[in-house]
């Protein structure tokens, strides 16, 4: 696996008649010639201003929803859900080990912690903590949030650590011994920043990091890619590549496969195109592969995933399409494919991962998952489809890509508690592992899948779960989540928390598979990219029509949800068509896309949005954009922001200065800022559940 599908990884977005932006009168501000913004002084992340901001603000949330009756129970709940000793307790192989990092009650912060295989397959495996991150960051002084683990292949002795304070992306990495339980004195250790590191050799390191001044790229990622060699001071590390300011970033990874040891450095021009070198001694050989597509090594294959069409030798390979090839022949020049995967207008490439002896590719088909195994035998592939459950979601995870053809199997849907299952490639036969209990009762629910027809006739899949007896009159409270970017597909999963909070309490939920996503392939993301942004809001806009038009509920009875780029859409959506709702909860969004790009990491996504310091870009990002499309004169459903001090990815400042502005235009806003956790808003169980109750809470009291 790539640097940048780890790194892609880690992260998770019709102008109707009400709520249209209003036309700039003359000598308004333009792209080149930004207004000042008064509010801009609560973008001071820890300003003593600010926080004083944040405390008020905060105290009147919690005073109002903390003061429901109902809320005490519903926490406790939630605390009893996210504490469970019954989650599955997903693992990783490193050397003979499998490694899990817990939270419970007992275990705030968490520890990581390891077993066997064999005894990870009792109901009651016996843990042997390798790290308490209570005692670490009592003994340390330190507000330490778990970050990973990368442990040298294949024994795993030795790992290299990610701590962050409060849960931000920046991180301290330090080296750690596992026999001997301890940090590595005089080890590699590296100071809080945005870094990659990775094993080359149990002496030497690739690493990316704050080297100083200039080293870092406008989206506030490292852009320098050195080797570090043991007991060296990093000021002397050996620099291997410079990506330039203006592209993502950069990093660099080892393939440990025995016979296949390649090792590879890529350039992240932005979230959706690099470059690509494979490293043999001093050289760097560029791997000629489309920017757009991401490719990765198994074994002696070079496998493609697709973005756009490629044409080569005369044939045309679709947008979407999983190609491979022989990798040193490919690196010769010879271009001859085998086509693994081909999308058609339902089915898309979900994953792809390897055994030791077969890929297995995990497809969408009409938003369902299908796993299939390939392997390629005597220079052909063959392929065999695996008898898998038919609806929901699966995830197949190898234990270890070099020594075995063993895979977790991870089975889930909306109603059927989250199964963990052992498989291995060539059988169809698999041993149930660990099973969520079931945090709710499902029998009286059910699931359907509907599609409305958006502003330009483009038909938008939408999942509803709901109950049995629910009656289309209309008066069904109904939570409308979606996300709708960075080509992230919303699958059907099993959730405690939506299921306790929301469904037993006679609420409606509804999942929307809106374009930006990848449910159907690029082609799906893409239809919403930048200029194109209003087809997921015109997407969104018409499943909320079509619930409606149903009567599965009404605006008086309709609320919507989403985080992040999902925090975006919803506040869009609220601008445009607040006739449409009765509450709208925005999770660490983004919100003012004018300043989008000049807050932490926001440079790195306009790939996805387009640049708003480029005028003609700016024209179509400042019709949508929340911030600058709030006024005075109209009248919006209640809202309810939620974000994270310690976030350092999507600039607190955003949720900040949308609720400033809408109350000094004498709206009704909630907004309730966590002063931990990082993009995922809390860091450690009790804050989740926190976060949770407070927002169940909101959309109870304000669509019943």
């Amino acid at each position: 696996m790539s640097f940048y599908r780890k790194f892609a990884g880690s992260m998770l977005l019709g102008m109707a008649a009400a709520g249209a932006a209003h036309a700039q009168a003359p000598g308004a501000a333009t792209a080149s010639n930004p207004p000042t913004d008064p509010l801009q002084w609560l973008e001071e992340v820890a300003g003593e201003k600010p926080m004083d901001w944040v405390r008020q603000h905060n105290a009147v949330s919690l005073k109002e929803l903390e003061g429901k009756p109902s809320f005490p129970a519903l926490q406790a709940r939630l605390k009893t859900i996210l504490n469970s000793k019954e989650r599955i307790p997903y693992v990783s192989k490193e050397g003979e080990y499998y490694y899990n990092f817990w939270r419970d009650a007992q275990h705030v912060r968490g520890i990581w912690r390891r077993t066997t295989l064999a005894q990870f397959q009792l109901p009651d495996p016996a843990w042997e903590t390798v790290i308490d991150l209570d005692q670490l960051s009592a003994s340390e002084n330190e507000n330490w949030v778990w970050g990973g683990a990368n442990c040298l292949y294949p024994k795993g002795e030795r790992c290299l650590i990610s701590l962050s304070r409060g849960g931000g992306d920046a991180k301290v990495v330090r080296e750690y011994d596992v026999a001997r339980r301890a940090f590595v004195t005089d080890g590699f250790t590296l100071a809080e920043a945005k870094s990659n590191a990775g094993w080359i050799n149990d002496d030497t390191l690739f690493v990316s990091t704050d080297f100083g001044p200039g080293s870092m790229t406008s989206s506030g990622y490292p852009r320098i890619i050195k080797e570090w060699k043991r007991g060296t001071p990093l000021d002397q590390a050996k620099t291997l590549y410079e990506a330039k300011a203006t592209d993502m970033s950069a990093g660099a990874y080892k393939d440990f496969t025995p016979g296949h040891e390649y090792q590879f450095v890529e350039r992240q021009i932005d979230f959706y195109s690099g470059e690509m070198f494979l490293r043999e001694g001093d050289s760097l050989a560029k791997v000629p592969k489309p920017d757009d597509a991401t490719a990765f090594t198994v074994r002696d294959q070079l496998v493609i995933t697709l973005r756009s069409d490629w044409k080569v030798n005369g044939t045309t390979y679709s947008q979407g399409a999983l190609l491979a090839t022989d990798f040193k022949s490919f690196m010769q020049g010879k271009q001859a494919f085998e086509v693994l995967f081909a999308p058609t207008a339902t089915t898309s490439l979900d994953n792809v991962s390897a055994t030791k002896s077969a890929i297995l590719l995990t497809t969408l088909d009409k938003v369902k998952n299908r796993l299939t195994e390939l392997r390629h035998v005597n220079g052909t592939w063959q392929r065999r489809v695996v008898d898998a459950p038919k609806l929901g979601t699966l995830a197949a995870s190898p234990l270890d890509a070099v020594d075995t053809d063993q895979y977790f199997l991870t089975v889930t849907d909306f109603l059927t508690p989250t199964t963990l299952y052992l498989a291995t490639a060539g059988s169809d036969a698999r041993t149930k592992i660990k099973s969520l209990p079931a945090y709710f009762d499902a029998s009286p629910y059910k699931v359907e899948q509907f599609e409305s027809t958006s502003k330009d006739g483009t038909k938008v899949p939408y999942f509803v779960i709901m109950n049995k007896k629910t009656k289309y009159d209309g008066k069904n409270p109904t939570v409308l989540y979606g996300y709708g970017g960075f080509e992230v597909s919303l699958k059907p999963s099993y959730s405690g928390i939506t299921g306790a909070a929301w469904l037993a309490q006679g609420g409606v939920y509804v999942l929307a598979n809106i374009r930006g996503g990848g449910e159907f392939g690029p082609r799906w993301h893409q239809a919403a990219l930048k200029e194109h942004r209003q087809k997921a809001y015109d997407d969104f806009i018409s499943v909320a029509q079509d619930l409606i038009r149903r009567k599965l509920t009404s605006p008086r009875h309709l609320g919507i949800m989403g985080g992040s780029n999902g925090g975006l859409l919803v506040g869009a959506v609220l601008t445009q068509r607040p006739d449409l709702f009765n509450a709208v909860v925005s999770q660490v969004p983004l919100l003012d896309m004018r300043r989008y790009n000049k807050l932490l990491a926001g440079a790195s996504w306009m790939g996805e949005y387009g640049d708003p310091d480029v005028p003609e870009q700016w024209a179509y990002i400042s019709k949508y954009s929340p911030y600058q499309n709030v006024f005075k004169d109209k009248k919006y459903p209640r809202v309810f922001f939620t974000t994270s001090t310690r976030d350092d990815r999507v600039h607190p400042g955003h949720a900040r200065k949308m609720v400033a502005k809408m109350e000094e235009q004498g709206h009704d806003v909630l907004y309730w800022e966590n002063t931990e956790g990082g993009h995922a808003g809390a860091a450690n169980n009790d804050q989740q559940a926190l976060m949770w109750a407070l927002t169940y809470t909101f959309l109870q009291q304000q669509l019943r």
